[in-house]
């Protein structure tokens, strides 16, 4: 039997887009340690589910003899497919091709998969290994970078977007993924920066190499800019579906249940003493988080950078929560700029896709000093505090030690609409520690009692502690809601949350708030 009219001409063309930019290119690609974009799209995507769009696109610059080199899908790789059995849009920048340079044509192509991501409600997930904008097309490359800003944009908020930076980054190509809402880097192969170490060697006169300017580790540590390194293109690729895991589709949806493997009543004794009897000895957050969760599963976010706040997902009772813990082993868990922004961001993410937030609270206050006040700490402090009163998904705080001063405040506290707040008798709620408190309330008395004064001050700071330092004033106030045992922490956060599963909160109708930028 014959091929039908057609058929193989279509074969053709379509051979002819798997291929990319052809076996050399490919074998390029792999030597630098990279999958192309069609091994990522298929170790991305549930086996067999990948439906490609806009294959046969091809560009129409006619300049530089541009239309000498054309290549079916111009660079880019678009589609849908399903992760875990859930819709996912993504698209893949083809490296083999023309450097995955973005033209007007690909840009169009990655818009498309955009807007139906939005009018579909599902993720889309950005592959990007791009040399940025095609310079033979000039400004209708630069046009089609700020289309899709436009969208990136407009669907913050509405479906999670997720960037994979698996190659370079660099110029205006940063900023999609910098305004969606979480970024992958492989280490070793790509970086991310506006300006390259040749234009900063030229006009500011530094040598720096592309991995100490943009590499994953500067990113992941400095600029906070990666929430995510990994080894690999494979291990991105799992890391990608692993948080998907914990994210709704959508902003009206909820995110998928997980297994209820864990007791939730289950308790364990070892909590009564994870916080020290010492205020003043420091201890690992992280270890208590783990001791509550479900099965000990905690996918930490930006884990490097202002590591004196620590943040992330898990799940109680199979239920998704983002959580978000001061950390008294690094900085006794002060709030500064960077943790204040690292906060604000994750929080409003959880509320955007309706994440119940679970806070774990151990804050002596906001770093001190010139540089702190100077860098704007300020207002940099204002949005975390925005963040958590803004937020209306079930919120609940349980505070473990220290909760001094306006930090305690603005750790969704019971005043800016926290539903649940609890806890341990450890904890100090107070305006500010024993020993500054007492410097104040008795200076001229420490002044006047020469060398008694170190007694004094002892006598007094103690006093102080019994009387201010402790849980039960904020509880008797209705400010905690309960004083807990750290043994119950799991079963008391489970069933917090499972009241609030219908909770339903608004804010005043206007266009949107002016977030302290």
């Amino acid at each position: 039997m014959s091929d039908q009219p057609g058929l193989s001409d279509l074969q053709q063309r379509l051979d002819r887009v798997a291929e990319g930019g052809g076996e050399e290119r490919i074998r390029r690609q792999h030597e630098a340690g990279k999958l192309t974009a069609r091994e990522r799209v298929e170790l991305l995507l549930d086996p067999g589910s990948f439906v490609e769009i806009d294959a046969l696109v091809t560009h129409r610059c006619t300049d530089f003899g541009m239309e000498k080199q054309q290549f079916p899908g111009d660079g880019v790789v678009c589609g849908y497919g399903t992760i875990d059995g859930r819709l996912v849009y993504l698209f893949a920048q083809d490296f083999t091709v023309f450097g995955g340079s973005l033209s007007e044509t690909n840009a169009r192509k990655i818009c498309k998969v955009m807007d139906l991501a939005v009018a579909n409600g599902a993720p889309i997930v950005g592959l990007n290994d791009s040399g940025g904008a095609r310079i033979q097309e000039g400004v209708m490359s630069l046009a089609g970078y700020a289309d899709i800003f436009l969208r990136n944009t407009l669907t913050s908020g509405v479906v999670p977007q997720i960037s994979a930076i698996m190659g370079p980054c660099a110029g205006g190509a940063v900023y999609s993924p910098a305004i969606t809402d979480f970024v992958f880097m492989v280490e070793g192969t790509s970086y991310m920066f506006v300006t390259g170490p040749e234009v900063i060697r030229t006009v500011t006169h530094e040598e720096v190499t592309k991995e100490e300017l943009g590499g994953a580790a500067t990113h992941a540590t400095k600029s906070g800019v990666c929430h995510f390194t990994v080894a690999n293109d494979a291990a991105c690729l799992a890391g990608i579906r692993d948080l998907l895991s914990y994210l709704p589709s959508n902003n009206l949806g909820d995110p998928p249940p997980g297994p209820e493997s864990d007791p939730p009543e289950r308790e364990e004794a070892w909590l009564d003493g994870v916080v020290p009897a010492d205020p003043n000895r420091p201890y690992d957050i992280k270890k208590l988080i783990g001791g509550v969760i479900d099965d000990g599963r905690f996918l930490e976010v930006h884990a490097a950078y202002a590591r004196n706040l620590v943040v992330g997902f898990a799940r109680f009772g199979g239920r998704a929560v983002g959580i978000v813990a001061n950390q008294p082993a690094y900085l006794a868990g002060v709030l500064d700029i960077d943790a204040s922004l690292k906060g604000a961001r994750f929080v409003r993410f959880c509320d955007a896709f309706n994440l119940p937030l679970v806070v774990f609270e151990d804050v002596p206050g906001f770093l001190p000093g010139t540089q702190q006040e100077f860098g704007g700490i300020i207002k940099h402090g204002a949005k975390l505090l925005y963040a958590f009163a803004e937020a209306t998904v079930p919120k609940i705080t349980v505070i473990t030690r220290k909760a001094y001063g306006g930090a305690y405040c603005v750790m969704a506290s019971k005043h800016i609409r926290t539903d649940v707040n609890l806890a341990y008798p450890t904890a100090e709620i107070a305006v500010m520690g024993p020993e500054g408190a007492v410097n104040i309330l008795y200076k001229r008395e420490l002044d006047a009692a020469g060398d008694g004064a170190a007694a004094l001050r002892a006598e007094k700071v103690a006093e102080y502690r019994a009387k201010f330092s402790n849980p039960y004033i904020a509880a008797e106030r209705g400010f905690v809601d309960a004083v807990i045992p750290p043994r119950t922490t799991r079963g008391q956060i489970i069933r917090a949350l499972r009241q609030l599963e219908s909770k339903r909160a608004s804010t005043p109708p206007k266009k949107h708030g002016n977030l302290p930028l």
